[in-house]
């Protein structure tokens, strides 16, 4: 089993910047990649950024590149998501997620993982 812990949401103005959090504890040696997610209300979740634990691949959905990067300390097993310009529309419950299993679909898609964290709240305002 692996557990999931994010941190670091809060409320910031649109073109401001949030660093988010995700900490990993338990069979952590079990996960082959990691990623982010978020909600808004009366959307679907999404994918917005992947890192396979096991390498250095990232994978970021065409709305994020640029602007936000994902990454992860393998000492602490931390993953991380480093939100720049951020927009009124991402506005968003943010989810970290860890895949133990192999899927060979898109790292961005939420059936490529088995283990969620409870999210972060990541409010952006004009």
């Amino acid at each position: 089993q692996v557990q999931l812990v994010e941190s670091g949401g809060g409320s910031v103005q649109a073109g401001g910047s949030l660093r988010l959090s995700c900490a990993a504890s338990g069979n952590t040696r079990s996960i082959l990649f990691m990623g982010w997610f978020r909600q808004a209300p009366g959307k679907e979740r999404e994918g917005v950024a992947a890192f396979y634990t096991r390498g250095t691949n990232t994978h970021y959905a065409d709305s994020v590149k640029g602007r936000f990067t994902i990454s992860h300390d393998n000492a602490t097993n931390t993953l991380y998501l480093q939100m720049n310009s951020l927009k009124l529309e991402e506005t968003a419950m943010y989810s970290c997620a860890a895949a133990s299993r192999v899927y060979f679909g898109s790292s961005l898609s939420e059936n490529a993982y088995n283990y969620w964290g409870p999210g972060t709240q990541v409010t952006v305002s004009s």
